[in-house]
C-alpha cells in the first residue's frame, strides 16, 4: 500500500478542517464582507483594519498572540474553561478558531469588493 494510517489521518485531519473552515468563513465572513461594502458607519475602519490584521502581522507573531489569547491565563482561554470547554491551544478546534481568523481576510476582502 501507498499510503500508511498516518498518511490516510493527515489527509482526512486536512479535509475535515478544510471543509469545516470554509463553511464557517461563508457564514461568517459574507455577512462582515456585506456590511463593510454598504454601511457608513464609523465601525466600519475598526472593523476593516481587525479583519485585515492576519495581511499584515507575520505568521509567527499571530500565531503567538493567540496561543497567549487562548491559553490558561489570556481573555478566551479563561472563557472557555469556564464554560468548561477545556483549553484551545494544540487541539483541533483551536486550530480551526486560528484557520478561520487567518483566513478571514482571504474572505472577507473579495467578497466585500463583489458586494460594491
Amino acid at each position: 500500500m501507498l499510503l500508511t494510517d498516518n498518511d490516510l489521518q493527515s489527509i482526512w485531519l486536512t479535509l475535515r478542517l478544510a471543509g469545516i473552515v470554509t463553511v464557517i468563513l461563508f457564514l461568517v465572513g459574507t455577512p462582515i464582507a456585506w456590511w463593510l461594502a454598504r454601511t457608513r458607519s464609523h465601525w466600519k475602519g475598526p472593523v476593516g483594519a481587525v479583519v485585515a490584521l492576519p495581511l499584515v502581522l507575520p505568521p509567527s507573531v499571530l500565531g503567538f498572540y493567540l496561543l497567549v489569547t487562548m491559553g490558561p491565563n489570556g481573555p478566551v482561554g479563561q472563557l472557555t474553561q469556564a464554560l468548561g470547554i477545556g483549553l484551545l491551544p494544540f487541539t483541533f478546534w483551536g486550530l480551526v478558531v486560528a484557520s478561520v481568523f487567518y483566513s478571514l481576510p482571504f474572505m472577507v476582502q473579495p467578497v466585500q469588493n463583489a458586494f460594491e
